[in-house]
């Protein structure tokens, strides 16, 4: 199974089964991932880098890439952790600052005091 890896959330990392979605994998280690629409591409807050293993995931369809252009700091290496559906390599991920936020705006009891 291909394990996924937050680099700049403690490197929290889990094993997950091929299909499963960046963002459903950040719930299950509690990353700080965003995701004010719930996860059905409505929002880009859910944002993040693919650092490793981009090849290995879902294509970026047309429908993401409409989101994607309201994200801040996009780059070549940008999907929503929503869209992208994982093969069978592993993939090391940073969460974006915007991602970070929107989770911790979710999530008030996790802020550092």
């Amino acid at each position: 199974m291909p394990r996924v890896t937050f680099l700049n959330d403690q490197g929290k990392s889990i094993e997950v089964p091929p299909g499963t979605t960046i963002l459903e994998a950040a719930k299950a280690v509690r990353a700080q991932v965003g995701y004010a629409c719930g996860g059905v591409c409505a929002c880009s807050t859910c944002h993040v880098y693919v650092i490793k293993g981009l090849r290995s995931l879902s294509p970026l369809q047309e429908r993401e890439e409409d989101i994607l252009d309201k994200a801040f700091d996009v780059r070549s290496n940008s999907r929503l952790g929503c869209q992208s559906r994982l093969g069978t390599e592993d993939v090391e991920v940073e969460i974006s600052r915007e991602s970070r936020q929107a989770y911790l705006d979710e999530h008030p009891d996790e802020r550092a005091a």
